[in-house]
This record gives structure tokens, C-alpha cells and sequence, in this order.
């Protein structure tokens, strides 16, 4: 048997029989394909009702017998001896279905891809077209976008901030804060862990810091208070940056 001539067969049957394949059809039997190839394609091979179930999602067993008796009304399957109870194995075999007409599919295939061709081509012509009258792209939005993914996360403060209590309430805590203060706690927090005040300096809690708004307060170091560049970006936060541009 050739996997990929079965598959596209049921395909086919599906195009042209829309009012009688359901998701269900499609999952019992694409697993009873798989299941086939996995016993090296015997002609007749035992579908175990509960690993079958299991394996496509069903769990009653009305709805999977169901299904299954419907497959073999389309012809899909054969069934060769019913299982006695639901725990034990339907024989079945699959049918010969490479007959199964495909042109119909092809065409609606071709026809879609054509379109969606056409409508690309389309479009990017009219995008050209407004282009060569304005600009190719707006600065400014761009810029917007790099924002917005460089927009410093909770997650990025997590990792960094030491002392890791009450992560929820810190979160929560976090999410409220504006753009502008977030900002702030990229360019504030590296200072703030390396300028420890004494040697046995314990960081607040995270809540606490932003609670506090901790991250406006004035870090010193040798009594000297830290400078930043010209851009808001401190030295050490831009040196943190460029060893991994992530941050």
C-alpha cells in the first residue's frame, strides 16, 4: 500500500462528500491508516477499540462505533469480524480506494492557488503604487514596533531581581506600572544589584522595591552619585546590553 495515494484518496472522498464526513470520520480513519502501516500493511489487522479511542480523542463508545460503521458504509474500510464487547478488537481491513476521483479537488486546488496568486500580486502592486508617491514606510511606526518589543517584561525583571519572593504579587504589581516606570526599573535595578550598601545587605522583596518605587531612588557609589549617558542609558545597563542584545 502507498501512504500517500490512501491518504490523498480520502481527501478526495471527503471534497466530494461534504454533507457526510465529519472531524470524526477524519481522525479514525487517518489513525487507522497510521495503525496499518505500523503492522506493515497486513491486509486484515485488529483495531483495538480502547488505544483507538484513546489515540483520537473519543471517549464514548456509541460515538466511536458509530463512526467507525459509517466508514465502512462509505466504503473507507472493510470490516471483517465484529469485536464481541467494546474492549476487545474489530478486525478491519482498508479498502482498495486509489479509484477514489481526485480531479475535483485538484482543480479547487489550482483555482485557490491562482486566486491567492492574484491577490498577492495585487496587492503588493498597489502597496508599490502608494509608495512611489509617499514613502516607502513610516519611520515613526517602526519605531513604535521596536518599542513595543523591547518593552522591558516582568519576566526580564524576574531573572534579575535577587531576592525571588512572592512572584505573583510582584506581577501583579508590575503590570500596573507605565511604560515610563518600567523604563526606569531597566536602567535603575543593575546599580541597584551591584551597589550594595554593606557586605550583609539584604535586597527587599520585589513587591517592596516596586511598591516603593525603589527604583527612583539615587544609588551612590564611593559617594559619588551614578551618572547616566545623555540617551537615559546608564553605563553599566549599556554594557549589559551589549553583551547580550536580548536586554
Amino acid at each position: 500500500m502507498d501512504y500517500f495515494k490512501i491518504t490523498r484518496a480520502f481527501w478526495d472522498f471527503a471534497f466530494e462528500n461534504p454533507e457526510k464526513i465529519k472531524p470524526n470520520h477524519c481522525a479514525l480513519y487517518l489513525f487507522i491508516v497510521e495503525h496499518c502501516n505500523r503492522l506493515g500493511w497486513k491486509h486484515k489487522f485488529g483495531l483495538p477499540t480502547t488505544m483507538t479511542k484513546d489515540a483520537i480523542g473519543i471517549r464514548s463508545y456509541n460515538t466511536y462505533i458509530s463512526t467507525l460503521n459509517e466508514l465502512v458504509e462509505f466504503g473507507l474500510i472493510e470490516l471483517i469480524e465484529r469485536s464481541k464487547n467494546q474492549y476487545s478488537s474489530n478486525i478491519i481491513a482498508i479498502s482498495n480506494f486509489d479509484k477514489a476521483p481526485d480531479k475535483a479537488l485538484d482543480k479547487a486546488l489550482i483555482k485557490h492557488d491562482t486566486k491567492q496568486s492574484e491577490s498577492t500580486i495585487q496587492s503588493t502592486c498597489s502597496i508599490i503604487k502608494q509608495d512611489t508617491n509617499i514613502q516607502l514606510y513610516n519611520i515613526q511606526d517602526t519605531d513604535i514596533v521596536d518599542a513595543e518589543v523591547l518593552e522591558f517584561s516582568f519576566d526580564e525583571f524576574w531573572s534579575l531581581y535577587p531576592n525571588k519572593t512572592n512572584k505573583k504579587g510582584a506581577k501583579a504589581k508590575f503590570d500596573k506600572l507605565t511604560k515610563s516606570q518600567k523604563e526606569k526599573i531597566e536602567q535603575h535595578l543593575p546599580y541597584f544589584i551591584s551597589n550594595k550598601p554593606f557586605e550583609k545587605y539584604n535586597f527587599p522583596h520585589a513587591t517592596t522595591y516596586l511598591n516603593q518605587e525603589r527604583f527612583n531612588d539615587e544609588i551612590l557609589n564611593n559617594n559619588q552619585i551614578l551618572k547616566t549617558h545623555n540617551n537615559g542609558i546608564t553605563e553599566l545597563t549599556a554594557e549589559i546590553r551589549f553583551n547580550n542584545p536580548r536586554i
